[in-house]
């Protein structure tokens, strides 16, 4: 699924419009009637409704609901705000059929002077003051009523956008001038700003409305960002050739794993088999040789001459893909061999945890890393390495700079984990759960997109395939197990049934 900038949606509409074709009051009317289903499903003719809506085509929307849901036979009360004299056409028109309209309990034009009314906790407020198209921060009387809804104890409905968020870039907004909404009723397509973190306190819960915007002018708009979808990932899944041996199905490399760190190397080197890798080896220290071998039987063990630390580069030349990183360690005698290592692997290269916290640390060795590695940091490590980011738009831009920068990938983890390409398409996985948030999530991701490249997945797909099936196993495990118990190790173990799903 694509996600359009504000821009681009205001030119979907105008295609939609010339090419259905529809009159935009048409199409605002069809996007009102998709909304008040919604609404209807979940509060009864007996909820007290207040309608505020702006002098846009999103108070327009605002208007339409407030009149069809007056005849559904809804108490409504609506407040329009027209500052500065001029509304939109659209909101115009519906302003003029609102007026006209008798079941209406109370419609106010505000031009100046403002009463507010009453908001309790039986009120059920629908904000359709500001869409997408919103461009600074709310200020002055606005920001005061959004403010004082926002202190009240209803439940608010956001139409498209909570009023005061933008639809891309918040970094320089004013949060408390933001709607806090319980449901966002957003058209078409989620916004971007909706991926990020620090915005789900506005946005409450999401449903996403089809008001039938031409397909024929989504299909011809270019996205900079998509949502994965499991079709996505079923188009890209490698058959695996009944007559296939071992040496057929790629050698990967794991160096993971210093002295009390062996963990992490034993749930990477486990996902990596059970993502489908025909051999692996494990370098690890000495120390690490009984417990590796205990715990994963499958894998050949490699050492080095030291104890307890990852300090002599390897040769790569046998291997498929190469992972790196997790329970690395950090001393500088790691770090030294650690560019030596990445400097001189041919294979493709994932890098994580204790690889991106050396780079954090030296910062001028990001010049140095081989074309097309992937980088898979959660915001912490990212920003050890890029410098620290006011809010994840601006993480996501750097991100994508990296990306480019590197000629590589860039998988930013979170809950919409965002894979950045070096042309700047970025990727947003829609699997996954809370519950991931423990300790050797990561792990097992590296160790899973590790076996996709020694497949022979190209990058892009083995971390398309990586990232969603790692959610979707951990999805399959908190269903059984819930959130709060679920482990790393769970979602190894979900790892056939996840794998099943997609091919089944």
């Amino acid at each position: 699924m694509k996600i359009f900038t504000s821009a681009q949606i205001k030119e979907l509409d105008k295609y939609t419009i010339e090419n259905e074709p529809i009159s935009s009051l048409n199409l605002m009317e069809r996007a009102a009637q998709t909304m008040v289903r919604s609404i209807i499903e979940l509060w009864s003719t007996t909820t007290p409704i207040v309608v505020f809506a702006g002098p846009g085509n999103n108070g327009g929307d605002a208007l339409a609901i407030a009149r069809m849901m007056a005849d559904q036979g809804y108490q409504v009360i609506v407040y329009l705000f027209n500052i500065s004299g001029h509304l939109s056409p659209d909101c115009a028109a519906n302003k003029k059929l609102l007026e006209e309209n008798k079941r209406i309990k109370l419609f106010v034009e505000v031009t100046q002077e403002f009463d507010p009314p009453v908001l309790d906790e039986q009120t059920l407020v629908i904000d359709g003051l500001f869409g997408s198209g919103l461009n600074k921060p709310l200020a002055g009387g606005f920001a005061s009523l959004v403010k004082y809804i926002n202190a009240s104890p209803s439940k608010v409905i956001s139409i498209d956008m909570p009023s005061g968020l933008m639809a891309e870039d918040n970094t320089y907004n004013v949060r408390a001038n933001i709607i806090r909404a319980n449901l966002t009723l957003t058209l078409q397509q989620p916004k971007l700003s909706f991926f990020f973190a620090e915005n789900q306190q506005f946005i409450g819960q999401l449903r996403v409305l089809d008001i039938r915007i031409s397909q024929e002018g989504i299909q011809k708009t270019e996205a900079p960002y998509t949502i994965i979808e499991e079709n996505d990932i079923r188009h890209c899944l490698l058959p695996r050739d009944p007559f296939a041996h071992k040496g057929q199905m790629g050698h990967a490399l794991l160096i993971a794993g210093s002295y009390c760190m062996a963990g992490a190397a034993i749930l990477a080197a486990q996902a990596c088999l059970r993502s489908g890798a025909g051999k692996l080896t494990i370098n690890s220290p000495r120390r690490n040789i009984s417990i590796l071998q205990q715990a994963i039987p499958e894998a050949i063990i490699q050492t080095g001459s030291e104890e307890t630390i990852f300090a002599e580069s390897v040769d790569t030349e046998d291997y498929s893909a190469m992972g790196i990183g997790p329970g690395l360690g950090q001393s500088e005698q790691t770090a030294i061999a650690l560019i030596a290592q990445l400097r001189r692997t041919q294979c493709p290269i994932v890098a994580d945890a204790d690889t991106l916290n050396i780079l954090g640390n030296h910062r001028a060795w990001l010049q140095q890393l081989p074309k097309g590695i992937i980088l898979t940091p959660h915001p912490k490590e990212f920003d050890r390495m890029e410098g620290h980011c006011a809010d994840s738009y601006e993480r996501l831009t750097k991100a994508c700079n990296l990306a480019e920068r590197l000629q590589g990938i860039v998988i930013l983890k979170g809950r919409y984990t965002a894979i950045c390409m070096a042309d700047g398409h970025v990727m947003f996985n829609p699997t996954g759960n809370a519950g991931m948030a423990t300790a050797g999530s990561g792990d097992v991701l590296t160790g899973i997109i590790t076996a996709l490249l020694a497949r022979g997945y190209q990058r892009k797909e083995a971390c398309m395939v990586g990232v969603y099936l790692h959610g979707l196993a951990g999805d399959l495990a908190a269903n059984d197990l819930g959130e709060e118990s679920l482990l790393a190790s769970d979602i190894i173990r979900y790892l056939p049934q996840a794998f099943k799903r997609l091919k089944d």
